[in-house]
């Protein structure tokens, strides 16, 4: 099928378009099409859309679809509060979010929602640990500060965080995909320091590369991070301890790494993200 979609979460995306359908991202001046990502989509203009079914992630969007072509929102996002009501509240098409803690938090009204998890293309096993510190992928700490965990960061080092604009505090700044993952797999544990943000990719990406992984137990991490791959806790000090304990013992780290890849292999694996949503679109589509 043809599937019409903005460039909203260039991660997402990337997971996305490697299916088996014409993927058309929207280019200038409705969108930023491409963006110089190596997709196998192609960036089309709005006035030139013949698409089967467009995938909508903005309410602003709904209106930029082209006359009779059916739509599926997806939301990535958690509510700033567990009675917000979704904007797309009680509206007649299909709602998909990306994890259950979004489905559980949003008030929906009457749409229907449907949950397709997170699935990322598998980087390999790239795990070395040789550097003794924790790393942290963090877009805008100033800007988003607790919401992210950045007042927790200096509690982690040494820690080098990367991630758009990381520079002010002394972060190591964006990474294209390829170079973030060789550069997260050479740091021993993974800390995932947010309080309040839907499921990261980069932790799933982290656990893909088999890091072994500390992480606040908010929002759908309890779900996604099992025991045996690292510490999930409320208790920020049970987490810079367990945080220390896998710096100091590089064997600990890599048999809790090789968990945590394990089990990303099989719950946030492309294939089963890709057949779900061929699954959603189809439906759609009629």
């Amino acid at each position: 099928m043809r599937i019409l979609l903005w460039h909203v979460h260039g991660s997402w995306t990337n997971s996305f378009v490697q299916g088996d359908h014409d993927y058309l991202i929207v280019g200038p001046p409705d969108g930023i099409g491409l963006a110089g990502r190596p997709w196998r989509a192609t960036e089309t203009a709005l006035s030139e859309v013949d698409a089967d079914v467009a995938v909508v992630q903005r309410p602003e969007e709904l209106g930029r679809v082209p006359p009779g072509v059916p739509v599926v929102y997806l939301e990535h996002n958690t509510p700033s509060a567990p009675g917000q009501r979704h904007p797309m509240a009680d509206w007649d098409g299909p709602l998909v979010h990306v994890t259950h803690f979004n489905d559980l938090m949003w008030d929906c009204g009457s749409t229907r929602t449907i949950v397709v998890e997170h699935g990322v293309a598998d980087p390999g096993p790239l795990y070395t640990g040789e550097l003794a510190r924790a790393a942290a992928v963090v877009n805008d700490p100033v800007r988003r500060g607790r919401i992210v965990g950045t007042d927790l960061l200096p509690r982690f080092d040494p820690i080098d965080v990367f991630g758009m604009n990381t520079e002010p505090i002394g972060g190591l700044g964006d990474h294209e995909l390829g170079s973030l993952h060789r550069e997260l797999a050479r740091r021993r544990v993974y800390v995932h320091p947010v309080r309040w943000t839907s499921l990261g990719l980069s932790l799933i990406e982290a656990m893909h590369i088999g890091m072994p992984v500390v992480a606040l137990a908010c929002t759908e991490v309890v779900r996604a991070v099992p025991e045996d791959a690292g510490t999930v806790s409320t208790d920020v000090e049970e987490l810079v301890r367990a945080t220390r304990e896998l710096i100091a013992d590089p064997a600990l780290a890599q048999e809790k790494g090789k968990r945590a890849r394990e089990f990303a292999l099989a719950r946030y694996g492309l294939d089963a993200f890709l057949r779900n949503w061929d699954d959603v679109v189809e439906e759609v589509a009629g």
